[in-house]
């Protein structure tokens, strides 16, 4: 089904994001969705990575965009439908040298305070004129955003 053009353009936006993302770096869905402009979608941030293309031949795919470096708010990685999922992504960040924990629970775990990666806007758009409102904006808030 293809997508509409609203859709497709907060896929590009989501992408377009994570692809800033630096190595051996993580943020929230949160983080993203506040810095695609729409703070209220942290949940369809996951819906875009979940749906990433895997064909390397499409403008956006598994190998260009760091899908692995987006975690939950509370810094745990996200169960997936698949078991291998979160262990999957755990492998992903721990190549790039970030430290991988486990909780008490079992959940994969990453360090803000170490890994966390959280613009007040996108390193593309500086020098661009491109600000984000300080209204509201609070250090924890920022990266406890689900």
């Amino acid at each position: 089904m293809p997508r509409s053009d609203e859709a497709q353009a907060f896929f590009h936006a989501v992408y377009s994001a994570v692809q800033e993302i630096p190595p051996g770096k993580v943020t929230s869905y949160g983080h993203i969705a506040k810095l695609v402009g729409t703070p209220q979608r942290p949940r369809q941030v996951g819906v875009c990575l979940k749906h990433l293309p895997s064909d390397p031949s499409a403008r956006f795919n598994h190998d260009n965009v760091p899908w692995q470096r987006v975690i939950n708010a509370k810094g745990i990685i996200s169960p997936r439908s698949q078991p291998s999922g979160a262990r999957n992504q755990a492998a992903a960040l721990e190549a790039e040298g970030v430290t991988v924990t486990r909780s008490a629970l079992g959940e994969f775990m990453v360090d803000f305070a170490e890994y966390g990666w959280f613009p007040r806007i996108l390193p593309s758009e500086e020098g661009q004129g491109l600000d984000v409102s300080d209204e509201g904006d609070d250090e924890d808030e920022e990266a406890r955003d689900i």
